[in-house]
């Protein structure tokens, strides 16, 4: 095994919330941060690490556009995914004080998700790159105005004093991350329950949409995500990105496929690959409100 079977890319400086994944996911794989998203899809493709954990959305702040809109251009599969509880604390020079904050730097995901927060201390948000890069900065500029909201791993690494920690507005904030690398061959299905991810196309016609989906519900396929995004720089056509329960082996997820194929076009797996426990834990949370 070479070194870099044993690495895991992410975006951002150590610290960031993608290497705490990496760690928390792959605790014995060596993590590889990197500048960007494109760098870490190309370090897997370069043989740079086997694998790469990237972030696709967020419970309270949203979808990782950048991620959606380079994964249709990429050659890698999904093959994992996990849900990594965020806990954000607001970091500071050395013998600073919340007071003396006038700025906070962090990714605009982070800052989305302490919106409320902000508003209490006052601040000015400043957008980084990564949650870790900000910490990185504001240690760099030794300026008690100036705070980051970063993990409490980046405060240690950087040299920052916690200000405070839970920052964040919803005690459920999780980030779901995907994991890729270069093609393997599908998990066997009935093995575990198992998560497809695809894109297609439609054209922009009356009823496209609900024709393109209607064999995942005559065939009793459960579909946990849906989103589109416009492609091409045009509004003329929608790419969609679809999570559905199932393999593409067993009899229902393979006629819905078939009838998707008739509607459709440009459709193309991006992997299947085992659902994460927290899909479990969301279920049964949801069922227990509803019982109330």
């Amino acid at each position: 095994m070479t070194a870099s079977d044993n690495t895991i890319a992410f975006q951002g400086k150590p610290g960031a919330y993608s290497h705490l994944a990496c760690q928390e996911a792959y605790p014995s794989m060596t993590s590889l941060p990197c500048a960007s998203f494109e760098d870490v899809f190309q370090a897997v493709e370069d043989g740079d690490a086997r694998l790469a954990m990237l972030p696709i959305e967020n419970s309270v702040a949203g979808r990782v556009a950048d991620v959606h809109h380079l994964m249709p251009l990429s050659s890698l599969q999904i093959v994992g995914e996990h849900f990594h509880k965020v806990n954000h604390s607001l970091l500071g020079v050395p013998g600073a004080g919340v007071k003396d904050l006038a700025v906070v730097h962090s990714h605009i995901q982070a800052l989305s998700q302490c919106r409320k927060a902000l508003r209490r201390l006052g601040v000015e948000p400043a957008s980084h790159a990564d949650t870790a890069g900000a910490a990185h900065d504001v240690a760099g500029r030794g300026d008690p105005a100036h705070g980051a909201i970063a993990s409490e791993l980046a405060a240690r690494i950087y040299g920052l004093d916690i200000l405070e920690r839970d920052l964040e507005d919803a005690d459920h904030n999780h980030t779901r991350f995907l994991v890729l690398s270069r093609p393997v061959p599908l998990p066997e299905p009935g093995s575990d329950t198992l998560i497809t991810s695809m894109i297609f196309r439609v054209r922009s016609v009356p009823a496209a949409l609900y024709k393109a989906l209607g064999g995942f519900a005559t065939n009793g396929v459960n579909l946990t995500k849906i989103e589109s995004y416009m492609i091409d720089g045009t509004f003329s056509a929608a790419q969609f990105h679809v999570d559905a329960e199932g393999h593409p082996d067993e009899r229902p997820m393979r006629l819905a496929l078939e009838e998707l194929g008739f509607f459709a076009i440009e459709v193309r797996i991006l992997g299947t690959y085992a659902a994460h426990p927290y899909r479990d834990a969301m279920h049964k949370d949801a069922g227990d409100r509803e019982t109330v």
